[in-house]
């Protein structure tokens, strides 16, 4: 039997980065979605005032990342401007709300960073909308 090493390397990429992006945006969702309850319940909101611009603004610019940009984590549809969001939610959880916390409150906040970084770099793979987007584009151009 002839076996395409190359080939099968991808192929198993691509399995990994997706169920990277679907395991750590449905465990973002889990962060995300009782936040969008809390901006849904229409009571005060109490949440951490990011750069003045008040605690509603701040949390649902929080909601958009975490709730929104996760869902298209998760489909890997404009994953690299998602994760963009992410990233930047993540370290200023990370390093700015819980800066002066011990190492243990910002530890889940430097791994979803880590995760998202490594995905920024990587991409979404080829089981994406991105991919399927990037391949009619190209059928298109011919």
């Amino acid at each position: 039997m002839n076996y395409n090493t190359s080939n099968s390397g991808s192929i198993l990429k691509d399995i990994v980065l997706l169920a990277v992006r679907v395991f750590v945006g449905f465990a973002m969702l889990s962060h995300g979605f009782p936040k969008l309850q809390m901006l849904l319940a229409g009571g005060k909101i109490e949440f951490f005032d990011f750069m003045g611009l008040g605690p509603q603004i701040s949390l649902i610019l929080t909601v958009f990342a975490e709730f929104v940009c996760s869902i298209l984590l998760i489909l890997g549809l404009f994953t690299r401007v998602s994760l963009g969001f992410l990233i930047f939610t993540m370290g200023i959880a990370a390093f700015v709300v819980h800066g002066a916390d011990p190492f243990e409150k910002r530890e889940m906040a430097l791994i979803y960073l880590c995760i998202y970084l490594l995905l920024m770099v990587a991409g979404a793979g080829k089981v994406s909308v991105d991919h399927m987007i990037e391949r009619r584009k190209r059928a298109s151009d011919w």
